[in-house]
């Protein structure tokens, strides 16, 4: 059975960093995508980025140059670190994972089945 979970979360003035890391267990993810997704209080769950098994990665626009995926295959592990954060990247950020992902790495969210419960990141001004 395939379990994300994520960690990482918390509070940050605008300007710091945060590394999100989103823990898979249940399967071997050698030849899964997974993503990072977000969702802002009162808005829908939108990509931020993902990562392939052969390393392609994928962002969104507003994560190009502040976010960076990456995956620890050995430790079944998918980072996310954020820097520059603002405080309109206060959201809860999910990770989600598939193995039915073809190609560039998708930021759709109808792209995963497997999805964590997410992890809360606060920015403030």
């Amino acid at each position: 059975q395939v379990q994300l979970v994520e960690s990482g979360g918390g509070s940050v003035p605008s300007g710091g960093s945060l590394t999100l890391s989103c823990a898979r267990t249940g399967y071997s993810f050698r030849q899964y995508y997974t993503g990072w997704f977000r969702q802002i209080q009162g808005k829908e769950r939108e990509g931020v980025a993902a990562i392939g098994p052969d390393g392609l990665t994928t962002y969104a626009d507003f994560a190009e140059g502040r976010f960076t995926i990456s995956e620890d295959n050995v430790k079944n592990i998918v980072y996310l670190h954020m820097t520059d954060l603002k405080p309109e990247d206060t959201a809860r950020y999910f990770c989600a994972t598939d193995s039915g992902v073809r190609g560039s790495p998708s930021l759709r969210l109808t792209a995963y089945q497997y999805w964590g419960q997410g992890t809360l990141v606060t920015v403030s001004s």
